[in-house]
């Protein structure tokens, strides 16, 4: 055993190594190069910082020039040399660059390069980054670099990791240069533009083999057909494909290239059927992601023999099946499983106790079909922090969430359930999100209920019968950035523990029952407020001027349509994008609105209020503006010429005014959809730009005007038109016989929702749920006006009533199979009925009255199975009423004015000249179109004959008779031919005298 002198003198000589090692690298360290460091000088100069961050100038605050660059952040240098060999700056900070990124290339000893997040606006990966030849790792990612990825990256054989991806503008034409990275073992491309790579696989194929990850998301990927030789791989473990439209050699590459892959996303590849059984034999995947694809069918089998799997997605599917059963496939995983994605299939069943998963965090089993009730005790899951069983059917009430100690974000909305809220749920502290709306709770929630829950940021209890028994001294133990109240009770009066929410930036209090005038307070209060809705109350009195107010945070989406407001329009923030004050009581003008909204108003709904005056001719400076709707209100005037430069509007609704002249040219505007400017006074000519230059077109309707001419025939372009609306006018010539050419109309598939959401003005929105806007017009329908608003896009209907129409119903009409309504009807149309009309069995209104149609009711009529409401009256029909259930269930009134029609429902059971005592109900249209020419031809000979005997006994002998009976009129009337024949020759000779003296002359 050493002697204690001994281990002194070791510990000795040990300590004086040691501190002999730290003193050489002391000595022996350099500063780093001034070139170099004058280069990141120039750097930090071109970065431009978000101002409302103060963490960034702190963080550049070390890049000082008096300051060795090499103890900079985000730098490290070569000990030896002091180059530079790390560029690492925390670019989660910066906005932009105003550099050119080529002054990186001046630290020619870089390894480290990572300059991702920051906007280098638009510029060109520099070539010269192919000559740091000492990388390892480059990052740009997200940098907003365009332009083609620079074939010069082949000369960095070291580099190990190359991340490009996030840069959507950037491209590439091949990827040959990949092969060159011989070292390259981490591959990021997400983003990039590779449409144009059709080889793509086989570059990717020759490099696989030495890469561990591998990320080609949302990369526009060409389809492959031919599958190249498989370079299978033993070190991919992370594979990225998500997002591009795979084919099924693309799939059986994927699936052959390693099975020992421990990471792999599929999602969005437009996967189809089953899930594929080779993933069976990857059983060591931990993450796999199949979500938004085609898949069908239950969770196979192979999934017990992966049982190191943690997350699984497969929301967004046609997956199936019992949710209980399913979830047995996944025994194996049931210990490591964390997170767990089957949201927007088709699952059933009730829901099951997820205990057995003991490390589940997160749960989304949202828009299913789920049943039942909750179980009585919802699991011990400790590390369950995200649950969203939103949008299923599930009941009764809810159970007691002691079981959840770290559950965060809470998503029960838009079920059926009901009852009170347990008061576990207020012992959740560390829940930030709460949704429950669209249910069927019926409690007080009280100030205990909310007390301990401090992290909470985002409630919304909405449209349940909820009541809030809170003191209006209350102070909430929480700050709320988002609240969603409606159609919960709390009126008369605005709620006072509202102003101690000073964070808040979206508030909904719709149909509350507040019925008093907006407080003081609550601008004051509101101060940082983006969205507002306070619609569907009788909130009275004015409006403040909120663009005089001190808003810290601009307004951008007011909601106060359905109030009591009054006065004239007040003026908002110019960062206001959504405004809503329709059916209101606004008064006066509209020139405010030019004065205050800026360029990102995009939704003006100003509908239902008493407004007047001209429109002002302001809006070529709203170039975001998408739905504009004015109806009903007292503008008068022309339409301002500036409304035809919006680009960006997609409906357009003035309808129900006084405005005059002619409609002014929206040729500009090709994204519309929606055109409504009835009931005014507008007259002139259809345009014929209409058809030339709106292709998106799916309501047009232009009734109850003064409008005159010809239905142009470019109208039928409209392929996507399915209402078409041009009554109460005075339009005149004929039906265009190519209105076959409306498509829309033909389909009987097409069912569109004409509704707006996810772009600036979808209404007040929420995380989890939105309000939509709808479009809606007030349309002819059975003989009655009835306003479609969410059903409007399964409506398709063409009327033409009340015009000067002549000519045929063109028989092209009937070509138009998804028709529901057809109103031709007081007008001045001609000929037959076409006999196809049996063709439009989607039919349920059908208005050819007041015409002047004869010939008989074709056969096909007892095809229109769905006819409902049908007027032939006054026209000259004849014949027998087919027979039909939906015709002898007409009313008689449908029929009278015909005085050639018989048989049910009218009392006129048979025919003139028909013997026979009922219709044949089996009779075709052709047939029927015969019997009803033959009837008439029958007609016409009778009184042909009568007419020719009358004729010739009352002219012939008339006339001759009376000459041979009567001596006196005989010598008169031949006297008369006498004096005609000498009057003539006179006139003949005098005639060729003068000819011949002016021929002399």
């Amino acid at each position: 055993m050493p002697s204690p002198i001994l281990r002194g003198r070791f510990c000795l000589f040990a300590l004086l190594g040691i501190l002999y090692i730290y003193l050489d690298a002391e000595c022996s360290r350099v500063e780093c190069i001034d070139r170099e460091k004058q280069a990141l000088l120039k750097f930090k100069h071109g970065l431009i910082t978000d101002g409302d961050n103060s963490d960034f100038p702190n963080f550049l605050s070390s890049w000082k020039t008096e300051v060795d660059c090499c103890g900079w952040k985000g730098i490290s240098c070569n000990n030896k040399t002091g180059n530079v060999i790390t560029l690492n700056p925390n670019s989660m900070y910066i906005l932009k660059a105003k550099i050119d990124p080529s002054v990186l290339c001046e630290l020619q000893n870089l390894e480290y390069l990572d300059v991702s997040l920051i906007n280098f606006q638009e510029q060109r990966i520099p070539k010269c980054i192919g000559s740091l030849g000492y990388l390892t790792d480059l990052k740009l990612a997200y940098a907003s670099f365009i332009g083609s990825i620079p074939s010069e990256l082949q000369n960095l054989s070291s580099l190990q990791t190359l991340d490009l991806s996030g840069n959507q503008n950037l491209m590439a034409k091949d990827l040959q240069w990949l092969s060159h990275l011989s070292s390259l073992r981490y591959l990021y491309l997400s983003n990039v533009d590779l449409s144009q790579v059709v080889d793509w696989l086989q570059s990717i194929n020759k490099i696989v083999p030495q890469l561990v990850e591998l990320n080609l998301a949302k990369c526009s990927l060409p389809k492959i057909n031919i599958i190249p030789r498989i370079n299978s791989s033993t070190t991919l473990e992370d594979l990225d494909l998500s997002g591009n439209n795979l084919t099924s050699s693309t799939f059986s590459w994927v699936f052959n290239v390693n099975t020992n892959l421990i990471s792999l996303s599929l999602s969005n590849t437009w996967l189809q059927g089953h899930i594929p059984g080779a993933l069976g034999n990857m059983i060591f995947l931990e993450t796999l992601s199949l979500d938004r694809n085609q898949l069908e069918g239950g969770i196979p089998k192979f999934f017990q023999n992966i049982c190191g799997l943690k997350s699984l997605s497969l929301h967004s599917n046609k997956l199936s099946g019992d949710l209980y059963e399913s979830l047995q496939q996944l025994s194996c995983s049931e210990n490591t499983i964390t997170k767990l994605k089957m949201g927007s299939n088709s699952f059933k069943g009730s829901l099951p106790d997820f205990e057995r998963f003991s490390s589940l965090e997160s749960l989304n089993l949202q828009d299913n079909n789920l049943t039942g009730s909750f179980p009585k005790y919802f699991g011990n899951l400790p590390h369950l922090s995200e649950m969203f069983i939103g949008s299923n059917k599930l009941s009764g009430s809810l159970p007691d969430f002691i079981g959840l100690p770290s559950l965060t974000y809470l998503d029960l909305s838009n079920n059926q359930l009901n009852g009170t809220i347990p008061s576990t749920i207020g012992q959740l502290s560390s829940l930030i999100s709460l949704f429950l709306y669209s249910n069927s709770f019926n409690s007080v929630i009280t100030e205990a209920q909310l007390s301990k829950l401090p992290s909470l940021s985002y409630l919304d209890v909405s449209h349940n019968l909820f009541s809030f028994n809170l003191s209006s001294e209350w102070i909430p133990p929480f700050q709320l950035q988002e609240l969603g109240m409606s159609s919960c009770i709390l009126g008369p009066n605005f709620p006072k523990w509202l102003k101690k929410l000073t964070a808040l930036s979206r508030l909904d209090i719709s149909n509350c029952g507040i019925s008093e005038s907006i407080p003081e307070w609550f601008w004051n209060f509101s101060l940082r407020l983006s969205h507002l809705n306070l619609s569907h109350n009788k909130i009275h009195g004015k409006f403040p001027n909120l663009s005089l107010r001190n808003v810290k945070r601009d307004f951008q989406e007011f909601d106060l349509n359905s109030n009591y407001l009054s006065g004239p329009l007040p003026q908002f923030p110019p960062n206001t994008s959504l405004l809503d004050l329709s059916k209101n009581k606004f008064s006066g003008s509209l020139y405010s609105l030019c004065t205050t909204l800026g360029l990102r108003f995009s939704f003006l709904d100003l509908s239902n209020n008493l407004l007047s005056g001209t429109l002002p001719d302001c809006w070529k400076g709203f170039k975001e503006l998408r739905v504009m709707i004015l109806e009903n209100n007292n503008f008068s005037g022309h339409i301002p010429t500036s409304i035809g430069s919006l680009q960006q509007i997609q409906t357009l609704q003035l309808s129900k005014n006084i405005f005059s002249g002619e409609i002014q040219t929206l040729k500009e505007c090709k994204d519309l959809k929606f055109i409504d400017l009835g009931d005014n006074k507008l007259d002139g000519e259809i345009p014929a730009w209409i058809g030339q230059h709106l292709p998106n077109l799916i309501v047009l309707r232009l009734r109850s005007n003064k409008l005159y001419g010809s239905i142009p025939i470019t109208l039928c372009n409209l392929s996507a038109l399915q209402i078409l609306d041009l009554s109460l006018n005075n339009i005149s010539g004929k039906i265009p016989y190519c209105l076959n050419n409306l498509t829309a109309l033909c389909d009987t598939d097409i069912s569109r929702e004409i509704s707006y959401q996810g772009f600036g003005y979808a209404g007040y929105s929420f995380n989890a749920h939105s309000k939509r806007y709808f479009d809606k017009a007030v349309v002819t329908l059975k003989g009655d006006e009835r306003e479609y608003e969410k059903n409007l896009g399964l409506l398709k209907s063409i009327d033409l009533s009340c015009n000067n129409l002549i000519g045929e119903i063109p028989p092209r009409l009937t070509s138009l199979l998804g028709l529901i309504s057809l109103n031709l009807s007081r007008n001045k149309l001609m000929g037959f009925i076409p006999s196809g009309i049996g063709q439009l069995k989607m039919l349920e209104s059908l208005d050819l009255s007041r015409n002047v149609l004869f010939g008989g009711i074709p056969g096909s009529f007892t095809n229109m199975s769905f006819l409902s409401h049908l007027n032939i009256s006054f026209n000259n029909l004849s014949g027998k009423i087919p027979l039909s259930t939906q015709l002898q269930n007409m009313d008689a009134s449908a029929f009278i004015g015909n005085n050639g029609l018989c048989g049910p429902p009218l009392t006129k059971e048979y025919c003139t000249g028909d013997g026979n005592n009922s219709p044949n109900p089996s009779i075709t249209s052709n047939s029927q179109m015969k019997n009803n020419e033959g009837e008439e031809n029958g007609l016409i000979s009778f009184g042909f004959y009568v007419s020719l005997a009358v004729g010739f006994i009352v002219g012939f002998w008339g006339v001759c008779g009376s000459l041979i009976l009567i001596s006196s009129w005989r010598y008169a009337y031949f006297q008369l031919f006498d004096n005609i024949k000498d009057w003539m020759y006179v006139k003949a000779v005098v005639f060729v005298a003068r000819l011949k003296r002016r021929i002399q002359s």
